[in-house]
């Protein structure tokens, strides 16, 4: 029996050692395998890339070849482009109109913040001679513009002859922006409430064409579109310290809307609402309802550039709208 026992411990060191020979190999392939795992896409997971504006368009018809990859494209996508295209060829026909008469035109974008103005205005001017188009977006002001009649600023930016000027945010700040904000006080905003309606008269009857746009979005989108912001580098430059303050004062921004519609809209200068939760429509009706409301040579007819009611809302019905649910909790477009 002694003499077995030597024997019984060899055969449990080899056991032992060849228990660990088998698992020590087993536990490096799984660390790998899940390193491997996690580093591979999952299939089936399908990456969203967004094509540039025209592009779809423009390679519609193109024919299938070794190096073209074809994509999937929504047909509104399709329909959007094909109509934007159209009616970018329109303002072009407009603009030569408006050079050949050296007719002044000034087109004032208002809105709550992420409301779509700069995507319209950008569409607009996209294929326009820069010579006869330009937009105006002007920084806080400065120390000395303080001090200034406060419409000096933006005077000195009205359209001379031929030349078509697009304000990205006008003197309209003092309505709702900077009363809300507290950057003016409130006999600043009412001083201004009433003398805006002689100045724009002025304008008007000196022989500028004047159109003012209110981009209106819901509440809901205009979150949806900050979080976007934060998220996508290209966007970076839209952040702002008062986007999240945009939603936390939304009513606040409600009843300086109202009051602003009250108080400046006009019959010689009358507003026009745009409802921008889709944006797109918001940008091609926008196009529509200035050209509808202009003459030049060539023309479409009249149907190609029908107006959607449901996108495009005179500032007199936004009032009625506005003044029959207030104060009834139901919630008000933006």
């Amino acid at each position: 029996m002694a003499k077995k026992k030597p024997q019984n411990k060899k055969s449990k060191k080899k056991s032992k050692a060849s228990a660990v020979k088998e698992i020590e190999p087993i536990a490096v392939k799984d660390e790998k395998a899940e390193k491997k795992e996690k580093k591979s896409p999952k299939k089936g997971k399908k990456l969203k890339r967004k094509l540039s504006e025209h592009t779809s368009l423009k390679n519609l018809d193109k024919k299938k070849t070794k190096k073209r990859q074809a994509v999937w494209v929504k047909k509104f996508t399709l329909a959007y482009e094909q109509e934007l295209h159209k009616l970018q060829i329109e303002l072009l026909k407009w603009q030569k109109h408006v050079i050949a008469n050296d007719q002044r035109v000034l087109l004032l974008f208002e809105g709550r913040d992420a409301a779509g103005k700069g995507g319209t205005i950008k569409r607009i001017i996209e294929h326009m001679n820069p010579r006869g188009a330009r937009v105006v977006a002007l920084l806080k002001p400065s120390d000395r513009e303080r001090t200034q009649w406060y419409f000096q600023r933006y005077i000195q930016h009205l359209p001379s002859g031929g030349e078509i000027v697009l304000f990205d945010r006008s003197w309209y700040n003092r309505a709702m922006v900077e009363p809300t904000m507290g950057f003016c006080t409130d006999e600043e905003n009412k001083r201004f409430l009433k003398d805006t309606p002689m100045l724009e008269s002025m304008l008007v009857k000196n022989g500028i064409i004047l159109f003012k746009f209110f981009f209106s979005v819901s509440k809901e989108e205009q979150l949806r579109r900050f979080d976007s912001r934060e998220t996508d580098p290209l966007k970076q430059y839209k952040i702002s310290p008062v986007d999240r303050e945009a939603q936390e004062r939304w009513d606040d921004y409600t009843v300086r809307k109202f009051q602003m519609l009250n108080e400046t809209n006009r019959t010689i200068s009358p507003w026009t609402i745009i409802r921008s939760d889709n944006k797109k429509k918001a940008r091609l009706n926008c196009i529509k309802h200035i050209l509808s409301r202009v003459e030049y040579k060539g023309k479409i007819s009249q149907e190609e550039i029908e107006i959607d009611p449901e996108v495009v809302v005179s500032g007199i019905d936004e009032i009625r709208f506005m003044e029959d649910h207030l104060m009834t909790g139901v919630e008000l477009p933006g």
